[in-house]
């Protein structure tokens, strides 16, 4: 190589680097329990990062469902999302989460949330006249102890000062915290290790979550409506029905940083219920609310999430065949359709 050439190779610019980040799949929470685990192994194999499980009121626990994949698997990091805090007990959830967190080192990851009103009061816990209070309490209480801290002073909603474990983790496993509103994820930002978004979670939402939470470094988890087919307009069609909760109160803070926020809210106006709204409004606005297209087009929409800010992007499947789904989705992953 002449001298002109070894200039000429030292002054290229350099390549921007890649946006990049981690991609789970969520286990259904009305997944035939004949096929959890080979769902779970499956996802391991496809080369999924995580796998989330969920804990909604009459379906199945999040902490067995977690220990059961964790045992089923070798690698895949799992996720709990969400366990209420006002439904357990916060020394009996550190004891469950520090028992699996020593089993399966750093494959563990804790979300936490009021959890739903209804729920909650359905299921007699009630609901809490601080739904703030009761999470930054229980955020904090919950951390210490897992790090083998003793229990801060009692608290208005959370008591159990000088509470210690004896047996925990040489890593305490981080503790999201799943919520939507500004002042609740400005709590996150002191009170815990990150965010869980729960769908949709869009670039735009994304990055505004991360503006409140106020500071660098931070889990910022999504959940994200996904399909994925060589037909990328037959894909947008099989994700509308996962967006027809979209648009009732609590999704407000989803839709204020969309460019057609103002525009979505007339058009659910209009529409008669959730799902006319989602099956008829613009094919745009779906492929912006969910991880939905060919291959490609869903690289670039779970390359967007990174770039907004998320550290891990948990694709949500959709149909009557979960197994299928959870094939066709791995396609989005990288080299994945290679």
């Amino acid at each position: 190589m002449t001298q002109t050439a070894q200039t000429v190779q030292s002054v290229q610019p350099a390549q921007p680097s890649v946006p990049s980040g981690r991609v789970g799949v969520l286990l259904p929470r009305d997944l035939p329990v004949r096929q959890l685990l080979p769902y779970a192994r499956r996802a391991e194999e496809l080369g999924f990062d995580e796998l989330w499980v969920v804990e909604d009121l009459g379906w199945r626990g999040g902490v067995a469902q977690a220990a059961s994949v964790l045992a089923a698997t070798r690698r895949i990091t799992v996720g709990i999302g969400i366990l209420p805090a006002g439904a357990r007990n916060v020394c009996f959830a550190a004891m469950e989460l520090a028992t699996l967190a020593q089993l399966h080192p750093g494959r563990l990851t804790a979300g936490i949330g009021h959890g739903m009103r209804a729920w909650m009061e359905e299921a007699g816990g009630g609901w809490p006249a601080s739904p703030l209070t009761l999470l930054r309490e229980y955020a904090t209480a919950l951390r210490a102890l897992l790090r083998g801290e003793p229990a801060p002073a009692d608290g208005r909603y959370v008591r159990c000062a000088g509470v210690r474990l004896t047996e925990t983790p040489e890593t305490a496993p981080p503790v999201l915290l799943g919520v939507r509103g500004p002042k609740s994820q400005a709590l996150a930002g002191e009170s815990a290790d990150g965010l869980l978004l729960a769908e949709p979670a869009p670039p735009a939402y994304v990055a505004a979550s991360l503006r409140r939470l106020g500071r660098a470094g931070a889990e910022v988890v999504t959940y994200d409506v996904a399909a994925v087919d060589e037909d990328g307009d037959a894909a947008v069609e099989r994700v509308r029905a996962g967006l027809a909760a979209i648009g009732e109160p609590d999704w407000a803070p989803h839709l204020a940083p969309l460019p057609f926020a103002a525009e979505f809210r007339a058009h659910r106006a209009a529409s008669a219920d959730g799902a006319e709204s989602a099956r008829t409004m613009p094919a745009a606005w779906v492929r912006e609310l969910a991880v939905a297209g060919t291959p490609a087009q869903a690289r670039a929409a779970i390359a967007a999430r990174w770039a907004a800010g998320a550290t891990s992007v948990v694709l949500t499947p959709v149909g009557a065949d979960p197994l299928g789904a959870l094939e066709s989705l791995a396609r989005a992953l990288p080299g994945g359709d290679e």
